[in-house]
Formats: structure tokens, C-alpha cells, sequence
């Protein structure tokens, strides 16, 4: 039983996780759906065992959101803001059995911040229910490791399989559980029974669906992977995206939060505090293999910042162990080499806590002096609203309303139009030119030869490409989205921040799907 203390600790936890959770609620409703956010409400909107990118658990549960609290930016983000809060409780959970109370309290001060997880938390993405599954598995391993009781094998093996379905990358938790038992002395022999294969089975049995999917499907999902994990690139080491990587870490953790994230690896692995050693172990092999190993590939092909995200749900808390003020005993070295460890733990959870509100801000109010073609936030939110309420009005123009579809020439704009057009209409992605995707999986050409269409695309110069696949094609209309900054000048606010194009198109010949490169060899390529 906790101590009163105790309890008062855990209480502080429980209110910090619940007043955020609260918070990204109200926040998730303040700005536009991002592409890739729309991409998978339209999964939702195409319920499947699996999809061409990525598993299905997202598109499963923006459904289910979107069906209870309807078509809203906020009920696609709902999935999202719980899974980080489910996240939460279970590294509070971690801590309390294994550290102590008052370390739960700064694990999850110090995790309410992270700008990565609030991003996690925030946009409609397999990343936040992917860090909710490795934390329960993570947990549920932990405590079958120490009293291998069936239902904390078979529970951990439940979120295994739930992370399989949410994102592939989860298989990696399987080597760092192995890579644990087999370098900690003091849980080895679990590995000598049948339990740990037991729940590993039962995961996988969870993702048996997306398998056979796959299997049906070309095995396009598997194709996908390698592709953008470099396997139609020759063998070359890129030295300058191991960097890029390593920044991008930084970058989306805050930079101090990165040191102590890294220190703590090293301290960890240097086993000197024998109460604390397996824990410690632990929570090493539960995040550096995901972080070093996704460092690997990056010399090999570009990593993107958010790819290794899940392994620092174990990572804060691990560094929390070694710098916070509830465990000065344990840094004494750290304290008196780079000066005083409690400050270290302040000036991390403080720039922690203000580059992430002036971001988080940044993207409602604009009021970071961020040059325009830097600005990734306006890039990706700004605008889609009322280019969607443009097409919706062309599109009422059109000539020949009983057999008309709205389009993309990425699947992107396709995705955004689908959500900010009049009546959210299902919309077609011309995949030709770009690269295979869902929608592939969605329309056929027989499904709309001799239709006209609305179309958009980034340039004013992809009439001569559609004509490829349309009998007549329009001069295109710009339609012009202007940046919301407050340190635009005036001239700067009446100059267009991007140009989009909006293509009247009559009469499809055919051509949705995308046709590879001649004279090469692409993974992604299948028989027709």
C-alpha cells in the first residue's frame, strides 16, 4: 500500500495526464486536418484488414470516433489524444512499482511536454495508439519477467498485437524483450519456458488479418516498406542523413531533453546501480535498439523524425531515473562533472515545456518570425478549408453533374478535398504520375470512363499530362492561400504564401493507376 506521500504523488499524476488530455481535446479542434490526417479518415471511411502504407488499427479507430462524434477535426484526433493518455498511466504505472512515486510525478511532467508526443497526441496518426501499445506491452512484460504470471504474458502479448495493427514497426519490440532476457542474468530463465511464446503467439495471431490481406494484395504493404526503407537504392552509406537523422531527434525531443535521453542510455548500460540494474536494463533494451537501429538505416536512406517515436516512451523514463531531483544519489558523477543535477532536470523540463508552447502556439497564431517557406505548420494547414469550399463551387458549375468526380493528382490533396469539400464527397487520387497508394484500392478505371471531373494539383503546368487521360482539359484556375503570420508585413500578407491549381477536366479515358519507371526494376511494382 502507498504511502500518504506517496499517494499524493500518484493524485499529481493522475491530474497532470487528465488536465492534458483535456487540453489536446479542446486544442485538436482549433486548426485544420493535415494530409496525412485525412488520408486516414478516409481509410476510415474504406474499412479494410489492411491498407497499402500501413495497418489498419488507425483507420479502425478514427471509424469508430468519427461515427459516434461525427466528421470533426477533433473526433478523427480523439483516437490519438487517448492512446497518449493510456500511454501515460502505463509508464506511471512502470514507475510507481518499480522506482517510486515521486519519480512517476517528474516521468510524466517531463512526458506532457515532449513536443514529439504531443504531436503524437495531437494529429490523427498511427504513432500515438503505436506508443500506447509498446507502453502496456512494455509494462506487462516487465511484471511477467518478474513473477511470470499467465495473464501479464498474454497481456503484453494483447498490446504486442495491438502495436502490430497500429503500426509495423512494432515488430522491433520482439528483439529488444529477447535482447533483455538475454544480457540481464536475472531474468534469463523466462526465456526457457513456454509463456513468453505463448503471448508472443497470441499477438501475432491479432495481426494473422493484415496478413492474409497482404498475401491477396501482392504482399503491396511489404513492398511499400522496403521501398521507403531503401531496398531499391544500391548499397551506399549516406553519412550527411545520419546527421539529418540525429537533428531530427533532437529537434521533435527539445534538445536537452535528446542529452539526457542519451545520458541516460549510458548510465543504463553501464549497470552501476545494482538496485535499480534490471529496471534500468530494461528500459534501455525497451528504447535504444528502436533508436540506434532506425540510425543504422538512416546511413543508408532518409529516416523520418517521427519513424523511431516509440522507443522513447521508455527512454523519458529512463533518463528521468538518472536526472531528476527524486534520484540525486544516482548522478553524484553526472552532478559533479557538469555542475548541478537538479538544475540540469529544471532547465530540461522547462525548455522542454516553452519550445513546445511556442510551437504548439506558432501553429494557431502564428506569431513565430519563421520565413514562409520554412513555415511547415501554415504549409500543411493552412488554406484547405476554402479551397475546399472553391471546388465545392466549380464543382456545382459543372456541366454534367450525374457523372462527376473530384480528383488529386497526390493523394494528399485528394484526402483534403474529400474532408473540406461541401458534403465531404469521396474523391479520386490519379496515382499515374506519383506513386501507388489506397486508392488504388478504391477505383477502378471501368468506374468513371467518360466522366468529367474537378481536379487539383501544385503547378499550373499538368495540363498536357492530363490530357493523357482526360479528352479535354481547361486552362487551370489558381486559387491562392495567404499566410496567417503577424510578422508579415503588409506587402507580404497580399502575396500568395502558396498557389494551388484547379483543373476542369471532361471525359476519362482511363488511367488511374500508377505506371512504373521504364527500364527499371521498383519494388513496389506488381502485375497488373
Amino acid at each position: 500500500m502507498l504511502a500518504s506521500n506517496d499517494t499524493r504523488w500518484i493524485k499529481l499524476c493522475w491530474l497532470l495526464i487528465g488536465a492534458g488530455a483535456l487540453a489536446r481535446f479542446f486544442y485538436a479542434q482549433s486548426f485544420l486536418l493535415v494530409p496525412d490526417e485525412t488520408n486516414y479518415w478516409q481509410w476510415a471511411r474504406h474499412l479494410d484488414w489492411g491498407y497499402h502504407d500501413q495497418a489498419p488499427l488507425i483507420a479502425w479507430a478514427i471509424h469508430l470516433t468519427t461515427w459516434l462524434f461525427g466528421q470533426t477535426e477533433a473526433a478523427v484526433r480523439l483516437p490519438s489524444i487517448i492512446a497518449l493518455t493510456i500511454a501515460s498511466v502505463y509508464i506511471v504505472s512502470l514507475a510507481k512499482r518499480w522506482l517510486s512515486a515521486r519519480l512517476a510525478w517528474q516521468a510524466t511532467l517531463l512526458g506532457q511536454s515532449i513536443l514529439l508526443f504531443n504531436i503524437g497526441a495531437l494529429l490523427a496518426t498511427p504513432d500515438g495508439i503505436q506508443a500506447a501499445a509498446w507502453a502496456g506491452a512494455s509494462y506487462h512484460a516487465a511484471r511477467a519477467f518478474e513473477d511470470n504470471q499467465w495473464r501479464h504474458w498474454l497481456l503484453g502479448g494483447v498490446w504486442f498485437g495491438l502495436g502490430m495493427l497500429s503500426k509495423f514497426t512494432m515488430v522491433l519490440f520482439l528483439p529488444c524483450i529477447l535482447a533483455y532476457a538475454l544480457f540481464t542474468n536475472i531474468h534469463r530463465q523466462r526465456m526457457a519456458g513456454v509463456r513468453p511464446y505463448l503471448g508472443c503467439a497470441f499477438g501475432v495471431a491479432m495481426f494473422v488479418p493484415v496478413i492474409v490481406w497482404n498475401a491477396a494484395h501482392h504482399w503491396n504493404s511489404v513492398r511499400h516498406v522496403a521501398y521507403i526503407g531503401g531496398a531499391n537504392q544500391g548499397f551506399v552509406l549516406h553519412p550527411n542523413l545520419l546527421i539529418e537523422y540525429l537533428g531530427s531527434q533532437a529537434a521533435l525531443l527539445t534538445p536537452l531533453v535528446f542529452l539526457i535521453v542519451c545520458a541516460g542510455w549510458f548510465k543504463a548500460i553501464r549497470g552501476r546501480y545494482s538496485k535499480e540494474e534490471w529496471v534500468s536494463r530494461y528500459l534501455f533494451f525497451t528504447s535504444f535498439p528502436v533508436i540506434a537501429g532506425f540510425g543504422i538505416l538512416s546511413l543508408h536512406s532518409r529516416v523520418y523524425g517521427n519513424w523511431p517515436g516509440v522507443g522513447y516512451v521508455t527512454a523519458v523514463l529512463l533518463a528521468t531515473t538518472f536526472f531528476s531531483s527524486s534520484n540525486n544519489s544516482a548522478t553524484e558523477e553526472y552532478a559533479s562533472s557538469i555542475g548541478s543535477t537538479r538544475e540540469i532536470w529544471k532547465w530540461t523540463v522547462g525548455s522542454s515545456y516553452l519550445l513546445t508552447a511556442l510551437l504548439l502556439g506558432h501553429v494557431l497564431f502564428g506569431f513565430l518570425p519563421v520565413p514562409a517557406h520554412l513555415d511547415r505548420a501554415a504549409d500543411e494547414i493552412q488554406g484547405w478549408d476554402l479551397l475546399g469550399q472553391r471546388v465545392g463551387q466549380i464543382r456545382a458549375e459543372m456541366p454534367n453533374q450525374n457523372s462527376l468526380f473530384l480528383f488529386g493528382l497526390h493523394y494528399q490533396i485528394a484526402s483534403e478535398l474529400a474532408f473540406y469539400v461541401p458534403g465531404q464527397p469521396y474523391t479520386v487520387s490519379i496515382n499515374r504520375w506519383t506513386r501507388p497508394n489506397v486508392y488504388d484500392y478504391w477505383w477502378q478505371d471501368k468506374d468513371l470512363l467518360g466522366y468529367d471531373a474537378v481536379g487539383v494539383h501544385f503547378d499550373d503546368h499538368s495540363r498536357e499530362r492530363l490530357l493523357e487521360v482526360f479528352e479535354r482539359v481547361d486552362a487551370p484556375e489558381a486559387f491562392n492561400i495567404f499566410r496567417s503570420n503577424l510578422w508579415d508585413s503588409a506587402a507580404a500578407k497580399k502575396t500568395p504564401f502558396k498557389t494551388l491549381y484547379i483543373y476542369r477536366c471532361y471525359g476519362f479515358k482511363g488511367g488511374l493507376r500508377w505506371v512504373p519507371p521504364a527500364n527499371s526494376v521498383d519494388v513496389r511494382a506488381t502485375a497488373p
